[in-house]
C-alpha cells in the first residue's frame, strides 16, 4: 500500500517550519531511526500500537511529508483503507493538526526566526503548536473503558486498551499529561485483567 504523502506550499521561514515539526515530533515521541536502511522518524511499539514512521523535508517553499505504519509482515501500510483503521485514524488526525499549525499566518513584520534543525529553535513570536490535550483525554476514556470491559469482554478490553495506549503516547507531551499517564496505567491494567480473564475462561471451559 502506498505511503500517505502530503506536500504543502508554505513559503515560510525555515526556522518556523523546523520549530513546528520538531515540536510535533517531540510531543508524539518520535525518535530518529531507520526504515530498511533509510533514515526515518519512528514512534510507537511493536506490541500494542505498532510502529509509526515519518519522513519530511523542506526546501524553503514546499514541505514534503511521508507517513506510514509498519505492516504485520514487515511491509509498509498507508493511512487509508479498512485494515488497521483503529491505528491509522489517530495518526492521520495528528498529522492534520500538524498541517494546521504549519499553515498558520505569521504576524506581519515579525518573521524573524532562528534555528536550523540542529540547534534549539528560539521562538521570537507567539505561534500555535500542535495541541495533544484531546489525545490525553481520549487515553483516559479508553483506559476507563478497557478496565470496565476487561471483566465483561476481554477482546474489546484489549482493543480499547491498545487504542488508549496509543493516545496516551501522544498526550504525554501535552498540558494534560496527567490524564495521559492515568489513561496509560488504566489501559495496562485493563489489558492485563482481560488476558487473565481470557485464560481463566479457557481453563474453565477445558475443565468442563
Amino acid at each position: 500500500m502506498a505511503r500517505y504523502t502530503r506536500t504543502l506550499e508554505l513559503n515560510k521561514p525555515e526556522g518556523f517550519v523546523n520549530y513546528i515539526m520538531n515540536d510535533y515530533l517531540q510531543k508524539n515521541q518520535f525518535t530518529m531511526s531507520d526504515w530498511k536502511g533509510t533514515p526515518a522518524y519512528r514512534a510507537g511499539d511493536p506490541m500494542l500500537e505498532g510502529y509509526k514512521f515519518l519522513t519530511w523535508s523542506y526546501d524553503g517553499k514546499v514541505l514534503t511529508l511521508e507517513a506510514w505504519l509498519k505492516g504485520s509482515f514487515g511491509g509498509e501500510m498507508g493511512l487509508d483503507g479498512f485494515v488497521g483503521a483503529l491505528n491509522k485514524k489517530p495518526y492521520k488526525d495528528s498529522l492534520e493538526a500538524l498541517f494546521v499549525a504549519l499553515l498558520q499566518e505569521i504576524p506581519e513584520g515579525q518573521e524573524e526566526f532562528t534555528g536550523d534543525g540542529e540547534q534549539p529553535f528560539v521562538q521570537v513570536v507567539p505561534v500555535k503548536t500542535v495541541d495533544n490535550t484531546k489525545a490525553a483525554t481520549a487515553a483516559l476514556l479508553f483506559g476507563i473503558a478497557a478496565l470496565i470491559l476487561s471483566f465483561v469482554s476481554p477482546i474489546f478490553a484489549i482493543i480499547f486498551g491498545g487504542l488508549g495506549f496509543a493516545q496516551a503516547r501522544m498526550g504525554a507531551g501535552s498540558s494534560a499529561e496527567g490524564k495521559a499517564k492515568v489513561g496509560k496505567i488504566l489501559c495496562i491494567i485493563g489489558i492485563v485483567i482481560a488476558i487473565v480473564m481470557w485464560v481463566l475462561n479457557i481453563v474453565l471451559l477445558t475443565a468442563m
